[in-house]
């Protein structure tokens, strides 16, 4: 499954970084202190990737010709984010100055004193008032600030708008509700044989995750608020079984294939058969990009009357031993390459003018503030992909609260599995009794846990 620990984080922003990576540990300052420092960060791309990797380097000189002294390092470790190598990596004291940490890992690494105390070096994120504060809060334990938010996203529903105008729905109105999303999906299934209204994951860890985006946008909870015991066995959980049972068994909108693991399901709507599914913006980058789907046939709206959103993210955080002097220049380098409007992964022009795709609203941290607003107007400018298809996912994205991925996520979504394997495999599946033995393995799970 691409997104082993959630979704899968960048892509669609022209130059953008993804999780962090390691290899060199960091440079202690050299004798000239703040005039003669030296710092590593992460992630150069690949060299598999040679206009990005260009871009990125090209990045590097124009920062340090303007911060004389200061030495970037980079390193180009591919997945730059290892969940398998992440954590020993950062224990044993092998991570860049300047790394990044997925949203998943914020308080592991904050409460085991992995990250540094940036709390007097915000000034250099020039921006940094400009951040969403609840994205900011995530970052901040006891009143300390221990890293710069980099991406977020929010779930949305990502739609077919060919298949809309085929069903004669209005494509430029896609469903604010689930019973507009249920009645669309019979319109759309109701093409003829082939065509799925609504498509869902029922294995692979991916039907629990899918789970978890719906019982969220509901207003529900995977775990009770300690974190100790399950709480998904609720009103919003068994309207998200009940319902997928009805549009499957009832409606017959949901076609007979169960599908598995991540790419069953973006394979299916890349064939242009599949009208609506749960997704983040890169859903859209890559049903185009790597299943061969028509970019103008796709579209991402709101999630259907939320009330919160599966979201994830990163943050760059700066390592606890590095000095002040490469803190504040770590922090600068933050600021130049990911938070400026026109430069470094927001310089759109040279994202589109090296062929990447541009357009897709992956980046909210700024949310509708002054340079939230200055982001989506550059992306519009400099646009290859139809921004007008995803309009409304924008809007709603600003307003929608995030929620995190519970702790213990893959364990749990591999227990949530059975529940959607059940309701979309039998007719005669009980939704009491698939969430109440699902409730009792997740019980004895975190207790194992401790």
């Amino acid at each position: 499954m691409r997104r082993s620990t959630g979704l899968l984080l960048v892509t669609a922003l022209g130059l953008s970084a993804t999780a962090c990576g390691s290899g060199e540990s960091p440079q202690p300052a050299a004798s000239g202190g703040a005039a003669n420092v030296s710092i590593t960060v992460a992630c150069q791309p690949a060299k598999t990737a040679p206009q990005d990797r260009k871009a990125w380097d090209e990045d590097v000189a124009a920062f340090m010709k303007a911060h004389p002294g200061v030495t970037v390092k980079s390193t180009d470790q591919q997945p730059c984010f290892d969940p398998k190598t992440f954590g020993p990596k950062l224990a044993g004291g092998q991570m860049e100055t300047v790394f990044v940490v997925p949203m998943t890992n914020y308080d592991d690494v904050i409460a085991q004193g992995q990250a540094l105390d940036i709390t007097q070096y915000t000034g250099s994120v020039k921006n940094w008032n400009d951040l969403r504060p609840d994205h900011r809060e995530l970052l901040t334990k006891d009143g300390k600030v221990y890293g710069v938010p980099n991406v977020h996203y929010s779930v949305g529903l990502v739609y077919n708008r060919a298949l809309f105008t085929k069903a004669g729905l209005d494509p430029n109105t896609p469903p604010k509700t689930w019973a507009e999303v249920r009645e669309a999906a019979k319109k759309i299934a109701g093409l003829g044989a082939g065509y799925v209204g609504y498509g869902e994951y029922s294995g692979g860890n991916t039907g629990g995750w899918h789970f978890t985006q719906a019982i969220y946008g509901r207003g529900g909870s995977i775990l009770t608020d300690d974190g100790k015991k399950a709480a998904f066995n609720s009103p919003e959980g068994k309207a998200v079984l009940q319902n997928l049972h009805d549009m499957r068994w009832v409606d017959n909108s949901m076609g007979s294939k169960l599908l598995v693991g991540w790419e069953s399901l973006m394979m299916a709507m890349g064939s242009g058969k599949v009208g609506m599914m749960l997704g983040a913006p890169d859903v859209v980058t890559d049903v185009v990009t790597k299943f061969k789907g028509n970019v103008d046939d796709y579209g991402i709206t709101g999630f259907p009357e939320a009330k919160a959103s599966l979201s994830g993210g990163e943050a760059y955080m700066i390592n606890p031993k590095a000095t002040p002097e490469q803190a504040k220049a770590g922090m600068e380098w933050i600021d130049f390459r990911f938070n400026t409007v026109g430069k470094g992964r927001f310089d759109f022009a040279r994202g589109k003018a090296i062929g990447n795709p541009v357009g897709v609203p992956d980046n909210a941290v700024y949310g509708d503030s002054p340079t939230g607003k200055a982001l989506q107007e550059e992306r519009v400018k400099n646009a290859s992909l139809p921004v007008e298809n995803y309009q409304t996912y924008v809007d709603a994205a600003a307003t929608v609260p995030p929620k995190a991925e519970p702790p213990h996520a893959q364990e749990l979504y591999a227990i949530l599995d059975v529940a959607m394997s059940g309701v979309l495999s039998r007719k005669d599946a009980s939704v009491d009794e698939l969430l109440a033995d699902a409730e009792t393995k997740a019980n004895a799970m975190l207790a194992a846990k401790g």
